[in-house]
């Protein structure tokens, strides 16, 4: 199924870049390995798992580039064995999570042919700000920020 998002709406200013992520989802998302877990936790916490067996450490790289949590593996294949029977993926992987902004990564371990990333979404605050409405006449003081003079 093909789904075309549509951001043109004069309502929507500024979200081009949401278009784009979501583009990026939908071709990251097409490949099933590895498969991977996402939880949730009430604190703020989120956590990414990932089967990665047969994988080592240094097989493995995380990293954070443009808001995208990027996760690769790359296995060496070793030239002293002779398969009889090859049923262990040994392949190259790619696997991207789009973040939010503000979520921040905290960890990454390996265990048990697992890799575990945790995040964090730090509590968002509310902001509001009051726009100062200068004077729209043409004036010499509206003209140089003072505004007119009463």
């Amino acid at each position: 199924m093909n789904r075309t998002v549509q951001f043109n709406s004069p309502f929507l200013l500024g979200f081009e870049h949401l278009e784009r992520l979501l583009e990026r989802t939908a071709k990251s998302s097409a490949d099933a390995y590895p498969p991977y877990n996402i939880e949730q936790s009430t604190d703020g916490k989120l956590r990414i798992t990932v089967a990665v067996a047969g994988f080592e450490k240094s097989e493995l790289s995380v990293t954070v580039e443009d808001n995208q949590l990027v996760i690769r593996g790359k296995q060496t294949d070793s030239q002293d064995k002779t398969f009889l029977h090859r049923g262990i993926a040994a392949r190259q992987f790619q696997r991207s999570f789009v973040l939010a902004e503000g979520i921040e990564v905290t960890d990454a371990t390996l265990e048990n042919g697992l890799l575990t990333v945790e995040l964090f979404r730090p509590k968002a605050e509310s902001v509001m700000r009051t726009i100062e409405i200068k004077s729209g006449s043409g004036t010499k003081g509206a003209a140089n920020g003072k505004g007119a003079q009463p």
